[in-house]
């Protein structure tokens, strides 16, 4: 498995737009291809938020993750967000998105990053796992969601 900057394999980008249109559309207000698309295209950077990876092996998706400013409505006070992760339905269960979240961390932390930032409704277990903690519960789109805090190890 590869996991390099979405800015150099785009080729990835319509189908990740529309996997992740589809997965989120049911709790996102508005969220469809198009939306999806311009939002993946914006995160083709590697040096400035946002920015995002993918993983994929002989071609073949395998999942994305992102940096950005901001990933909740509302809560701008908190910066930066690890954001997007997503992996292809075939693929999860293998530690992917284990690895595209630890790609993230690297590189906020590369910045001078203190405080990283996610918010989730249902994958809390997961990122628990991964050394994130609770911060608090936010409505989300008439969802649940919990933001969730990773702090840069001294």
């Amino acid at each position: 498995m590869r996991i390099d900057y979405l800015e150099d394999a785009p080729d990835f980008i319509p189908l990740l737009a529309r996997e992740m249109a589809e997965h989120w559309s049911s709790i996102i207000p508005g969220e469809c291809y198009e939306r999806r698309y311009a939002k993946l295209i914006s995160h083709q950077n590697r040096d400035q938020l946002p920015l995002a990876w993918v993983a994929h092996e002989n071609g073949v998706l395998l999942g994305t993750s992102a940096l950005r400013v901001c990933d909740l409505e509302g809560r701008e006070d908190l910066t930066p967000w690890l954001a997007g992760i997503f992996v292809m339905p075939d693929y999860r269960g293998r530690g992917i998105a284990a690895k595209l979240c630890e790609v993230a961390e690297r590189k906020a932390w590369e910045w001078g990053v203190a405080r990283l930032y996610l918010h989730t409704p249902d994958q809390q277990g997961l990122y628990r796992k991964l050394g994130w903690s609770s911060l608090e519960l936010e409505d989300w789109n008439g969802v649940q969601t919990e933001i969730m805090v990773k702090d840069r190890e001294a």
